[in-house]
């Protein structure tokens, strides 16, 4: 079966021309290139489309692909980076063909850091300035992040002549030749290398050093759980050429005793008696800036088992709208009294306040016989328990009280 990742990615059907995958590419470039569309789905995106692009460009790769798939490129090295491939259609790398930065192409960015954060619900709701500690690779003063604090102690890589790569040629068939680009192994794709004794005594060549960093995030009021905060460029510095990535810092609720959270609005459960749920109740609440709130309820308002009820603009408070407030709701159980503890006499008076049940008419037995049934007390669990049991013996009956798999001779 043919393979047709490449040119899914790029929307185009696999007899396009190459005019046609340099369209679809151009325009898929320009809405999906990391200076254009920061998130990280789209960077991801970006990646595979200059795979595809940098295959199906090229008239040798694309055959190979068409006749083996992936599987015949996978012994092929890296062929030109995302930037290079950009610059092609627009003078220089990002977005520099379209009044960005001229011809000249741009430093990479580093990788984004990511650090969850752990935060209470107050601290969502009321807002707060809390310190991140962070352990980092920074430029190292001595040497400028060059490793050697010598001027002519930064050398041109001889094996690779600077480039930082090898180019080989692999016969890979009757007059095919593929282009392999792989990491010079001498200077680990820098393009330079430091002679020992001329390396930065404080970072020992390496250009950066590890060093503390303290971010000071702020939580506004009305954040969420995995809201991310982004500092940008505060990651860690790995070369001249390379702009540091971001720290992301991804918001981690703890779970809180009273209150859950539903979008802007909490919840909570109270627990009343009968005698409360009948008679009126007043109960109270410590809010999350711990404000006190006193809930009443007349006696002429009956709460049943379940009910929710609501209190308006006690909510979370909205994320960059803070005086706009969610609802607060609260789901009331009601305790019921225990066996025994309403005497017959208590029970005497219950009749008289409470409305009157409905008639009951007894039905006529068809064999004359009046049976009276007794009520008792059950247990889910023992009761599950009891079955379980129950099929374990039939079970062993089945087999003939041998056990299960253990079959007898048959003469």
């Amino acid at each position: 079966m043919p393979d047709n990742k490449f040119y899914d990615i790029l929307g185009v059907a696999r007899d396009a021309s190459e005019t046609d995958i340099k369209k679809a590419y151009r325009k898929l470039a320009i809405k999906y290139h990391p200076d254009k569309n920061p998130d990280p789905a789209a960077v991801e995106k970006f990646k595979e489309l200059t795979v595809a692009y940098e295959v199906l460009s090229d008239t040798e790769k694309r055959e190979l692909y068409d006749k083996y798939g992936e599987e015949g490129l996978k012994e092929g090295g890296a062929g030109f980076s995302p930037d290079d491939i950009f610059s092609l259609f627009f003078g220089g790398g990002g977005f520099g063909g379209f009044g960005g930065r001229g011809g000249r192409r741009g430093p990479r960015k580093g990788e984004p850091l990511q650090h969850n954060l752990k935060v209470t619900l107050e601290d969502l709701y009321k807002g707060k300035v809390q310190k991140l500690a962070l352990q980092k690779s920074s430029k190292c003063p001595d040497c400028a992040g060059k490793g050697s604090t010598s001027k002519d102690g930064v050398k041109k890589c001889d094996d690779c002549h600077g480039q930082g790569f090898k180019v080989i040629h692999r016969q890979i068939g009757p007059g095919m030749v593929q282009k392999l680009q792989s990491q010079c192994p001498s200077c680990k794709g820098e393009g330079n290398v430091i002679r020992e004794k001329d390396r930065c005594p404080k970072c020992k060549g390496n250009k950066t050093i590890q060093e503390k960093k303290t971010l000071e995030v702020n939580i506004d009021k009305g954040m969420k759980h995995g809201q991310k905060i982004v500092f940008p460029e505060e990651g860690d510095y790995e070369s001249p050429d390379i702009v540091p990535g971001d720290v992301i810092v991804v918001l981690v609720q703890k779970e809180h005793p009273v209150f859950q959270r539903d979008g802007d609005d909490l919840v909570m459960e109270h627990e009343l008696t009968l005698l409360e749920a009948l008679t009126g109740f007043t109960f109270y609440i410590t809010h999350l800036d711990g404000r006190v709130i006193t809930v009443k309820n007349p006696p002429t308002q009956i709460i049943k088992q379940g009910d929710i009820k609501c209190i308006y603009n006690e909510g979370m408070p909205g994320y960059k709208r803070p005086f706009e407030k969610g609802r607060l709701f609260i789901k009331f159980n009601v305790v019921f009294p225990t066996s025994g503890q309403i005497t017959p006499e208590n029970a005497k008076l219950l009749e008289k306040i409470l409305p009157k049940p409905k008639p009951v008419q007894k039905p006529v037995s068809h064999d004359g016989i009046d049976e009276e049934a007794v009520l008792h007390d059950f247990d889910t669990k023992q009761h599950s328990h009891s079955r379980s049991s129950a099929y374990d013996d039939d079970d062993e009956d089945q087999h003939g009280g041998h056990p299960q798999g253990v079959s007898c001779a048959q003469q």
